[in-house]
């Protein structure tokens, strides 16, 4: 089974299951797919994480993110009459896009642990046709495309890659990127490692000074993905798995753990009391990931420690069932993609690629059409900042692909994008299915709510989906939550997903409606 939240990289998946390929080669070619054919939310000029278990093994967490530029310091920004680093443009793009590395390492992780066969031409096959032939604009992209459309019009290689005779497309007009299909061939024949260390590299390199971004050769050269120690919440119903900083993994495992401790499994699902505690959970959280989280060198906190039991008693102790905490502001908007895929061995995979806001930097690159992240511009030119901009040090991450591994043999891959959004979701989906045992289709299309911003949105309030029943609404304003109300099935919530394996091999999965996805299932 496999689910993405656009149809056609689940069936790219699914495909390379159906040939005897396994969980990791799926997900490597709905990865490539899903970077052609929903271009605003992810590319391969962006970053990737990885949850990876096999059965009888707890998941390995692969780190696919990239470093600021060696010539990317604060005085150079400084010197430049720069307050802030631009969201968009060359001077945004100053990370290396960490995503295809990642790809590289769960292939050959792949062959080593899986006996994993298929060729690498094969992965990137149905990307390469999407982006040579086209694929069908979806409304998503189209809607994208116009909201950003005067700020993005004039960055390089914007226009002539994502417009239509200078207009945003429309909703199933053919896209075609010739380029990235000959830059995903040149992959799929020298190797992924041709995207740091060979000739794209040398071409990615050139284009890249060519828009004033401060990325070399020798920062694509020296970059590596990192296998890491996932980070685990021992939870009352099992194990609960995401990945490590620079990541906010800790965040949604923060979540969950003081949810263990203040939720009633008799508790409305759908209720004021459910989402007060969500909520409120969330605040906490959050509040101990700008105090800590930041890239894992520079951290002076053992982020498992964090998750040990007497600290997550102290944190729900602090959660009043009756008043809402002081808020102050999120982290701002994200834009990426989860994906998740088990094979019929019962590997599993819980994967994220992002390039951070709609259309990462809005560069695209002349000749290879990689459209390049802005992940950078959550550095602070603030030296005394927790994130403060350096040469080589890993900027935070709000992305984290999740697992669990329950106490009655069940295993349940899960995820989301969207900021802030993200870690908000995984309370949401796991809960609903875990401590309330509901389905996975029905956990992800249930109504949702978002505490902060996420893509699209610049207000810092408790958002809730109309769904909720007014009496919801009214008694979190009871509280002192500042409620806000938008549409039925609004993709402010991200786009969710997940996978629920049952100890007899059987599967059930939930797409999210609010995107373009589906599960695919065989």
């Amino acid at each position: 089974m496999a689910v993405a939240p656009h149809a056609l990289a689940s069936q790219s998946a699914l495909a390379i299951m159906r040939e005897g390929g396994n969980a990791v080669e799926a997900m490597i070619a709905a990865a490539a797919t899903i970077a052609v054919v929903y271009p605003h939310m992810n590319s391969i000029g962006g970053d990737g994480f990885w949850l990876v278990s096999r059965p009888g093994h707890p998941p390995a967490a692969l780190e696919a993110c990239g470093a600021a530029a060696a010539a990317a310091d604060i005085d150079g920004y400084r010197r430049q009459g720069l307050d802030a680093i631009p969201f968009r443009g060359g001077l945004a793009a100053n990370t290396v896009a960490g995503t295809v590395s990642g790809w590289s390492a769960a292939y050959d992780w792949s062959r080593e642990h899986l006996g994993g066969r298929l060729p690498l031409e094969r992965l990137l096959e149905d990307a390469i046709a999407y982006a040579r032939h086209g694929m069908p604009v979806t409304t998503s992209q189209a809607a994208c495309t116009a909201a950003k459309l005067e700020e993005l019009r004039s960055i390089p290689g914007f226009a002539e890659t994502f417009l239509d005779n200078g207009r945003p497309p429309a909703p199933g007009a053919l896209f075609r990127q010739p380029r990235l299909a000959a830059t995903l061939e040149q992959l799929a024949s020298a190797g992924l490692e041709d995207f740091y260390r060979g000739d794209l590299a040398r071409v990615i390199a050139r284009d890249l000074a060519a828009v004033g971004s401060p990325l070399a050769a020798a920062d694509l050269e020296r970059h590596r993905p990192v296998w890491k120690k996932a980070l685990v919440l021992h939870h009352s119903q099992g194990k609960v798995y995401n990945v490590p900083p620079p990541t906010q993994g800790l965040v949604s495992l923060l979540i969950l753990g003081q949810l263990d401790r203040v939720l009633d499994g008799s508790a409305d699902p759908f209720g004021a009391d459910y989402v007060h505690l969500c909520v409120e959970a969330t605040k906490l959280a959050f509040r101990v990931r700008d105090s800590h989280i930041t890239d894992p060198a520079y951290m002076d906190v053992d982020p498992q420690a964090l998750l040990e039991p007497e600290r997550l008693d102290a944190m729900a102790r602090e959660i009043s069932p009756s008043r809402a905490a002081l808020w102050g502001k999120g982290r701002g908007p994200a834009d990426t993609i989860w994906m998740g895929v088990v094979d019929p061995q019962g590997v599993a995979v819980s994967f994220i690629q992002s390039i951070y806001h709609e259309f990462g930097s809005g560069v695209v690159l002349a000749e290879s059409g990689i459209n390049w992240q802005n992940r950078g511009c959550s550095f602070s030119l603030d030296p005394r900042s927790r994130n403060p901009l350096m040469p080589g040090r890993k900027p935070f991450h709000t992305l984290n692909p999740a697992m669990a591994q329950l106490d009655d043999g069940r295993t349940l891959v899960y995820g989301n994008m969207g900021g802030d959004g993200q870690p908000q979701t995984q309370s949401a989906v796991f809960t609903r299915i875990v401590q309330f045992g509901m389905d996975p289709q029905a956990a992800v299309a249930a109504p949702r709510w978002l505490l902060g911003r996420t893509w699209g949105q610049t207000s810092d309030t408790l958002k809730l989906e109309s769904r909720f029943a007014p009496s919801v609404a009214e008694a979190l304003r009871s509280r002192g939550h500042e409620v806000e109300i938008l549409r039925p099935y609004d993709e402010t919530m991200g786009h969710a997903g997940a996978i629920l394996r049952h100890p007899d091999g059987t599967l059930e999965g939930g797409a999210d409606p609010r995107s373009d996805g589906g599960v695919a299932a065989w």
